[in-house]
Parts: C-alpha cells; sequence; structure tokens
C-alpha cells in the first residue's frame, strides 16, 4: 500500500491525497476504510492502493495510519 497525506477535503464527501510525488490522487468518501468521511482531517496519513476510476487515477482502500 502506498502512504500519503490528505491534502484537501471538500463538503461533497471527496477529497485529493497528496502522494509526495507531485500529482494529487483523488478519493471519494466510498474508498474509506474503517473510518467515516467526518473523521479525516486535513493533513492527516494516509494508506491507500492507487486504482482506476471513471473519471482517471483514484485512491481506493484509503485508511488512517
Amino acid at each position: 500500500m502506498a502512504e500519503g497525506t490528505i491534502k484537501r477535503l471538500t463538503d461533497k464527501g471527496f477529497g485529493f491525497i497528496a502522494t509526495g510525488n507531485g500529482k494529487d490522487l483523488f478519493f471519494h468518501m466510498s474508498n474509506l476504510e474503517g473510518v467515516r468521511f467526518e473523521q479525516l482531517k486535513e493533513g492527516q496519513k494516509v494508506s491507500f492502493n492507487a486504482g482506476t476510476g471513471p473519471k482517471g487515477p483514484r485512491a481506493e482502500n484509503v485508511k488512517p495510519i
């Protein structure tokens, strides 16, 4: 699993993870594991699997570490 930091959260149930390689990765609240979207905070470290959604790359199986 890759690791990153939550860069931005929206009030619409999705956010972006800074991966450390200059590209941010989209994630949706339906791709969270073991945590509710409301419990996440910007700057929090997470682990995830890189995947592909209907609109391009996205993070899947997102979990706080």
